[in-house]
Parts: C-alpha cells; structure tokens; sequence
C-alpha cells in the first residue's frame, strides 16, 4: 500500500471521519437517556470541535469503551471514503503477533487490552484490503479464543471482556476467506471458516453477511451462489432425523431464494415438508407483500408439515394474517381453525374479538366450549364468563392449585380479578402478565396480528351484576382460592410470592365487608401470625 493510498484525500478524510465522529460521539452521549439538547449542541459544531471533544475523552474511557469507540471511528471512517484506510500492519508486525499469541497459548492466558489491540490491527487490515494479513491474525487469535484455549478472565463469553466486536471480527474472518480463495474453491472455503468461527459467531445469513461486511465488491458472487447452493444441497442430503434442523438448512434456504426467489424455496419445501423449509417459503411471500400467493402458502404449508400442531397453527395464524390483510369475509374462520388447531388464550381473543354482540361472543364461546382442552382451565374459565355462566368460572376458580399461578392454564389471574370487579360494582379490568400474550417466535419475520385485549373480549360480554346466589358462589371460589394460596405457599417457604398470596385474602375482605366477611380475613391473619414477613404483607396490603 503507497504513502499516497495511506493519506488519500484530505478533504474525502475530513468528511468520513466528521460523519464517523459525529455517530459515535452521538451514540455515546445520547444513550444515556439525555434530553435532545445533546444532539442540537453536536449538531452547533463544526467537525474540528468534535475531534477535539473524541480525542480529549478516548483516555479516559476504559480499555474496553475507548476500544469499541476507535474501532467505530475507524470502521465508519474507511466506508464513507474511498480515498482513505487505516494503515495495515507489515508482514513482520503479523509475525509479530502470530508469535504473542503462541507465547499466551502456552500459559492459556492474554490480557483483554492486548486482545482488543491485536484484533483491531486485524480489522485496519481487512478494511485496507490487506485480506491476508487480516486472515493470518484473526485465525491466530479467533480460534483458540472459540475453543476456549486463552483466557482473558472472563466469566463467560469473551465479550464480557473486550472492546472489540468479536462477532464482527469473525464475520470479517470469513469474508477475508472469500476474498483470498480460488473462485473454484471458494463455497468450501468460506464454509469451513464459518464452522472455524462458528462458537463466536453464529449467521443465519451468510450471504447478506458476506455483502454487509465486505468494503469492496465480492468477485464472481454469481459463480459463487452456484457453487454455495450445491455445497448446502450436498449437506443437507447428510442422514439426520427429522427433527434435526441445522445452519445448512436455513443457509440452502437462503440462496435458493436468491437464485430463484419464493417459487423455489415452494418446491423446496413441498419436498423436504420440513418446518423451516415451509416457514421460510411463506415468509418470503410476506416480505415480498404478495398477501394472496401467501395465504394459499400458508393454507398448503400446514397441510404438509409433519412437525405437530405447534408449527401448524402457526401457519395457519400466518394465513388468518393474509386473510386479514385481504379483507376476506371468511377472516372468522381462519381464526377458529387456526385456535382449534393448537387453543391458546391469544388464538382465542382474536377469534372472539370479531364479534360484534353480546349473543354472538356468547354463541362462538358455546362452540369453543365443546373442544376446549379439559386442562385449559383458563380458557374454559374465560368462555364461561362471556357466557354469563358465573357459578362454572368459580367453580374452575376454586378447584384450581394455590401454587402454579404463573402456568398459563391456571384461572387465577383472569377469574380472581374479574370476580373481585363485579362484586365490587367497578370496571372490569384483567391484567395478565406479559408472558402469557405472547405470539410464537416463529412468526418474528412477518407483521403482528392486531389482536384486541382481553378487556375488549370481556366488555363484548355486557356482564350484568351478578344475583345474590351467585354472588355467594363467587366469594367462596375466591376465598377459597386465596386461602389455598397462603397455605401453599407459606408451606413451601416461597416468600416472594408472600405479597401476592396476602393481596388475594385482602380483596376477598373487600368483596365481602359484611361481619362474616371480616371474621374471615381475620381469621386467615390469626392463622399465620407467626410468620411476621407474611404479616408484613397483610399489612402492606391495607389489611
């Protein structure tokens, strides 16, 4: 590399390295949480203050920030001007460093500050093009730090420790494989540097990943689909059970859609009928807005996937979102297949939700009950509230276990608190924990179906006050609840579920404010008076 290619332009360093500070400096200083005043005074200065401002504070960062920070800088800098690069280091400096490291293997140990050095010294060679010298280092220092052969003292992952992006550095890893192979040898080549990487850094991607690292064009990336598509054909074809979905599979998926877009990752699937396979067929007709060809997807997905019914009603979730997107009449009906195909409380609300009165909510309930699962107490407990069916929702209340609250079967959280409301005379307002209203990980990749909340299913009900006789039911479910809550939970010494387990015997005291009701409450307090941090919590709770 000449002097001249080192310097470049000074006007095209100025501007890259203005726009580099600038990010990094407004990264650093507004993630804290200040106020948009941070950003209107970086935004007053002109590019030589910045640069005052990132090279007074560098020395005062720790090993590990200041790191991060240069190595933004410097990243940034190379890839907005073509004129500039960080200086690659020579081929005695990689001796250098190829011998340090066999002097640390030695003693199994490196301090993270050389690491971050050496790392970096690796990434000024890649982008400057020096992909050899950048191959040589990251090898030296990358692999023995995946095998876990050097130790920088971490707890756990090296980046605990280092500054550096190692997951970055990996990836730059493999595209200098790309780079320095043969246009013959290059789908091996770059497969075996990702296995060599594969415990620091994991792409689901590879070529996006190649495209997103690389600072210059990849050379005969036509060729090189060819080659890397037969490479993962000849991969997949190992012998694995069914269950078994590996890197190869998603990587095969991956360029069969760059090669010859959704219809060939349909007849990819068709013939594998494996989950991935099918998710990632109907996923690209998402991406790609094609919301009629994705329903038909959708529906044939899950009539050939052998994966259960998990997977299945996700595809179907999937074509009840095309059906939405559509504004097909028969939305309803992908909804209840797709809730009868694998019942969840989410699944549920949204078929319930396209209600529009009180007797047709209570009329799908009626349908959903004859094959509801018997264990889905929380569900079940749910269709007989919209019912109006009251003395069935206490009675699924008080059978239920005092330990287990957080199972997403119990009834607990959604009868207890709609019992305490209607005796109460006041809004009706159910507030699940956020872990029960969750969509399936598996529909990340397309939009999320509007689903209406459990207290817009409820109003849909127009409950009325319950009857005297009712209510009696109900208090005795709750106080019978709450009580099983207590016991079972003292029992089991869970003193972090003490604040909940008081709560429940103290709204069963406000349900009931007659005389009986208040000996009740007493007597439950009377009964645990030796545990003076449940007593606390009673307390705590207005009793």
């Amino acid at each position: 590399m000449t002097a001249s290619r080192r310097q470049g332009d000074s006007g095209a360093v100025n501007g890259a390295v203005n726009g580099a500070v600038n990010g990094a400096v407004t990264g650093a200083v507004t993630g804290t949480g200040l106020d948009g005043v941070i950003d209107d005074a970086l935004d007053a200065m002109d590019a030589q203050q910045l640069r005052e401002l990132v090279r007074m504070f560098i020395p005062a960062l720790d090993d590990a920030t200041g790191a991060r920070l240069m190595n933004e800088i410097v990243d940034r800098a190379a890839r907005a001007s073509g004129d500039w690069s960080p200086r690659s280091p020579s081929k005695a400096r990689v001796k250098e460093i190829e011998a340090f490291v066999a002097a640390a293997l030695r003693v199994h140990e490196a301090h993270p500050r050389d690491v971050d050095g050496l790392l970096s010294e690796a990434t000024h060679a890649f982008l400057a093009r020096d992909y050899a010298a950048a191959s040589r280092i990251f090898r030296a220092l990358l692999i023995p730090l995946g095998a876990g052969d050097l130790d920088l003292g971490q707890y756990e992952d090296v980046d605990e420790v280092l500054g550096v992006d190692v997951d970055l550095c990996a990836k730059q890893y493999v595209a200098s494989a790309y780079m320095l192979s043969s246009s013959q040898d290059r789908a091996l080549a770059v497969y075996r540097a990702f296995e060599e990487v594969q415990s620091l850094s994991y792409s689901s991607l590879p070529l996006g990943t190649l495209e997103r690292v690389a600072v210059e064009p990849l050379p005969d990336f036509d060729d090189f689909l060819v080659q890397w598509r037969e490479l993962m054909e000849e991969r997949v074809s190992v012998p694995r059970t069914r269950e078994e979905y590996r890197s190869e599979d998603r990587w095969l998926c991956e360029v069969v859609l760059r090669t010859q877009g959704p219809d060939g990752l349909g007849e990819l699937a068709r013939h594998s009928r494996r989950a991935e396979d099918l998710l990632a067929w109907c996923r690209a007709l998402v991406q790609a807005g094609d919301w009629m060809a994705a329903r038909a997807a959708f529906e044939e997905a899950a009539a050939l996937v052998e994966d259960g019914s998990y997977v299945r009603a996700v595809l179907l979730d999937g074509a009840a979102l095309a059906a939405q997107q559509q504004g097909s009449d028969d939305l309803h009906t992908a909804l209840e297949r797709a809730w009868r195909e694998e019942p969840s409380l989410r699944r549920l609300r949204r078929w319930l939700g396209g209600c529009s009165t009180r007797e047709e909510v209570a009329a799908r309930a009626g349908v959903a009950l004859a094959v509801v699962p018997a264990g889905a107490a929380r569900q079940r407990a749910l269709l007989h509230v919209l019912r109006g069916e009251l003395k069935a929702a206490a009675e699924l209340l008080a059978s239920a276990r005092g330990l287990g609250w957080s199972d997403a079967d119990h009834p607990g959280h959604l009868v207890f608190p709609l019992f305490a409301a209607l005796l109460g005379g006041g809004a009706i307002t159910v507030h699940l924990p956020y872990f029960y209203d969750m969509d399936s990980p598996l529909a990340d990749d397309w939009p999320k179906q509007p689903t209406p909340t459990l207290n817009a299913v409820l109003q849909l009900a127009d409950l009325d006050a319950p009857q005297p006789s009712v209510r009696r039911v109900m208090i005795e479910a709750m106080r019978t609840a709450a009580a099983k809550r207590v016991a079972e939970v003292v029992g089991t010494k869970r003193r972090s579920h003490y604040g909940h387990a008081a709560f429940l015997v103290v709204q069963c005291g406000r349900a009931d404010s007659s005389p009986e009701g208040k000996a009740w409450l007493r007597a439950v307090m009377d009964t645990y008076r030796r545990y003076p941090a449940l007593k606390r919590e009673f307390e705590a709770a207005g009793a």
